[in-house]
């Protein structure tokens, strides 16, 4: 099954009036710091505090009436697994999800308040594939893929469709890379509306399996990581996501853990928003990399907030600090200043 830009459009009416139409977030003051416009949206504001809610609602709302009866399940670290316990729950449909050991509580007590039922297994042990296909053969159960489906990527290109539309003025978008699926449906339709914006994927040093692909020229494997954006720990891109971002993609940045907790600081003193690790990676890249990327206004996708409060308080401690003298603490903006680069 192909995906196209066509695919796009008729998520964005499977899901009109059911997944949240998220805000574009503005701030003067972050502009100032950054020297150039910057636009955020917000995706942790969606149904089930991430973007994964519009994959997963497209997807099994296209399931027929006897495989809905029947039920579905997938794997997740945890947004996909309390994205697909939600939009079962609004489509009356059973949900199991396995997620591992170590997944945060907050997203284990949203896939748990959603009704799903709840598989654990040991991340760097344990074989979640397996597991899934294991639960959907005994019990002829649909399996509902993170990224690797035509309906999920088109889902999840809705969001770029949103923000493009507001704000057709956008130079660059930058999106978080895990399973590849938000990166592949935002560079699919923003490619589509304006073929002059440039999409660039964004991804932890420590999980770069897709820098480390498209360097290679295929798919291939890491060990498995350990960041703290713990949505992005993939040991390989997903196939037909790999294929579109290797096609679409202007670039991949990779991010190192402290400009990641910085980006969560950042989102909270601007915009008062609560953004998990793997959600602020987009934002990491802007403060990594700054001379990398072309000039214009920037839009980064704010891909998810679901982080437990006593991680978010020690990684936002540690960065608030820095952030008391914010142009010392970061080294990409000390370049882009020694560069000239206007405010705007």
């Amino acid at each position: 099954m192909s995906i196209t830009a066509h695919n796009v459009g008729n998520a964005i009416h499977t899901l009109e009036g059911v997944a949240v139409h998220t805000p574009v977030l503005h701030s003067p003051g972050l502009d100032r710091l950054l020297g150039r416009r910057v636009l955020v949206k917000a995706e942790n504001l969606q149904r089930g505090g991430s973007f994964k809610f519009r994959g997963a609602y497209h997807y099994v709302s296209a399931l027929g009436p006897q495989a809905r009866s029947r039920g579905v399940v997938g794997a997740s670290s945890g947004n996909h697994g309390q994205a697909l316990a939600l939009a079962a729950q609004l489509l009356r449909v059973p949900a199991t999800v396995v997620v591992p050991q170590d997944a945060p509580r907050i997203k284990l007590e949203g896939i748990a308040a959603a009704g799903a039922r709840i598989v654990r297994y040991q991340r760097g042990h344990d074989d979640r594939d397996a597991i899934v296909a294991d639960h959907a053969q005994r019990r002829d159960l649909a399996i509902v893929p993170s990224a690797n489906h035509p309906l999920v990527i088109a889902g999840a290109g809705t969001v770029a469709w949103e923000l493009l539309r507001e704000h057709p003025e956008t130079s660059i978008v930058l999106v978080p890379l895990g399973g590849g699926g938000l990166a592949a449906g935002t560079a699919l339709i923003t490619k589509a509306l304006h073929p002059k914006v440039k999409v660039i994927g964004v991804e932890p040093n420590l999980a770069d399996d897709t820098a480390r692909s498209l360097r290679a020229g295929r798919r291939v494997a890491i060990p498995a990581p350990r960041t703290i954006a713990d949505g992005l720990t993939h040991t390989t891109p997903a196939p037909i996501p790999y294929e579109i971002n290797a096609r679409l993609l202007d670039d991949v940045i990779t991010v190192p853990e402290s400009a990641i907790s910085d980006a969560m600081a950042l989102l909270y003193h601007y915009f008062h928003q609560v953004a998990e690790p793997s959600g602020a990676v987009a934002l990491a890249g802007l403060l990594a990399a700054p001379g990398r990327l072309p000039t214009g206004t920037a839009a980064v996708v704010l891909s998810g907030g679901n982080v437990d409060w006593s991680a978010y308080r020690t990684l936002l401690n540690c960065s608030l600090t820095r952030m008391e003298n914010p142009r010392a603490a970061l080294p990409g903006l000390r370049q882009r200043t020694a560069a000239g680069a206007p405010a705007t």
